[in-house]
């Protein structure tokens, strides 16, 4: 009996060995065979080949499935249609192998950036999973956010309809550092910080994507890993889908900050902030996401604070 792990990316590596520390077995599936870095078998796949993902589930006795695969923003950017049919087609063929197959559960990653374009229109108040949304005028911004709306929605109508148990997990600004962090705008913001202050040279913050007006959460690629576990491992969950965050949220100075707090000469050479809210999003977030639900019926908490994300990544680069 094996758990699947789709995706070799930061969140699925600390997912797989967190799994096999628990006696797990775990196998991971991503559309490269390269060194991941961490003890756990890699078998080769990509998750718009429906025929090869049934393929391993079949052969490796998969009973559950993490599904982390997935293009972010950046990559997106320059290959729109390859994020869409990773995001979106990739989904799909997880949800219709764990029906086929009658797994015990699929957990699906997703993102808070699918609330981003309602933030005009929410109260100042903790961000419920269901919050209300204009489906025309608040759709929303980018492709990733599309693609992460329609993955969740497609892990609802599989749950409804054949019964599937579907857990969506959806992942504040996720920080982290590694191969991963060109591609994803928090762990980009976090690399430049990191280096400049290790460098001793001014860090230009010129790139409006990295920065944000107002305040935005952030959350532990380590936490986003135990989160998933919390879901696997979930009895009898009351809703399909979770905030996952800390419940707290920062300004840009307040984030730098907290980077500069380990590195004090760390200078900004250049900041100038947007009108708008993070990774280019017109609107402010007006709260942080409400994490009650996560802790009430998966039994998750998140562990880590900023700093103690900034000093374990910083930690992890210098390695």
């Amino acid at each position: 009996m094996t758990i699947l792990v789709t995706g070799a990316g930061l969140i699925g590596r600390l997912t797989a060995t967190a799994l096999q520390a628990q006696g797990e077995a775990v196998l991971l599936a991503d559309v490269r065979v390269r060194d991941t870095g961490v003890d756990v078998p890699l078998v080769q796949c990509d998750v718009t080949d429906f025929e090869r993902l049934s393929q391993i589930v079949d052969a490796h006795r998969v009973t559950a499935i993490v599904h982390t695969a997935a293009l972010l923003s950046t990559a997106i950017r320059i290959d729109p249609l390859a994020g869409v049919r990773v995001n979106t087609l990739g989904t799909a063929n997880v949800l219709e192998v764990a029906r086929r197959h009658d797994l015990a559960r699929v957990v699906l990653a997703s993102s808070t950036t699918v609330a981003y374009s309602s933030f005009g229109t929410l109260p100042p108040e903790p961000i419920a999973e269901d919050f209300t949304t204009h489906a025309v005028s608040e759709a929303p911004a980018s492709i990733y956010a599309a693609t992460k709306v329609a993955g969740e929605h497609l892990g609802l109508a599989y749950g409804a309809l054949y019964g599937l148990s579907v857990i969506v997990l959806r992942y504040g600004a996720v920080l982290g550092a590694g191969p991963e962090a060109s591609t994803s705008v928090p762990g980009r913001l976090l690399s430049k910080l990191l280096d400049g202050g290790r460098s001793n040279v001014p860090v230009y913050l010129d790139d409006p994507v990295l920065l944000w007006n107002g305040r935005e959460e952030f959350v532990d690629a380590r936490d986003c890993a135990r989160a998933n576990l919390a879901a696997l491992n979930a009895v009898d969950p009351k809703q399909r889908v979770y905030n996952v965050a800390t419940g707290r949220w920062f300004t840009v100075d307040e984030f730098v900050e907290v980077v500069r707090h380990m590195y004090p000469s760390l200078r900004i050479g250049a900041m100038r902030l947007p009108s708008g809210g993070f990774a280019a999003f017109p609107h402010l977030r007006p709260a942080p996401s409400d994490v009650s639900a996560a802790r009430r019926d998966l039994g998750f908490d998140a562990t880590y604070s900023l700093a103690d994300t900034v000093e374990h990544f910083a930690a992890a680069r210098n390695e």
